[in-house]
């Protein structure tokens, strides 16, 4: 996975982001947000990197209309939570199944 480091991307107060497949930080990513990234990267593979922007637009667009809170509403979103949920653990990739974000879809934390 490639890192660019700039001080542009991301915007707001994110420290990275991964645009299909490409991490952009604000500096050095430590272990754990870069499998965060990767775990982001095989979402976007799974549903050919288009569908997963939409997707993730999609869902925040509607937990934000449910939550009336943007950062409440990212952290919601189902890729996020995956990502979250799974970033500390170094042997996750290896073993995730496909579309495994999609298993708590309907749960809202």
């Amino acid at each position: 996975m490639k890192v660019i480091r700039n001080r542009l991307i991301p915007f707001g107060g994110y420290y990275a982001i991964n645009l299909f497949g490409v991490v952009f930080a604000k500096g050095d990513c430590d272990d754990e947000t870069l499998r965060h990234e990767a775990i982001h990267t095989a979402q976007m593979r799974e549903l050919l990197y288009l569908f997963f922007y939409v997707a993730y637009v999609v869902e925040w667009v509607v937990r934000f209309a449910i939550l009336h809170d943007s950062r409440r509403a990212y952290y919601a979103v189902s890729f996020e939570r995956e990502a979250y949920a799974n970033q500390s653990d170094t042997g996750y990739l290896a073993r995730r199944r496909h579309f495994a974000s999609f298993r708590n879809y309907r749960r809202n934390r």
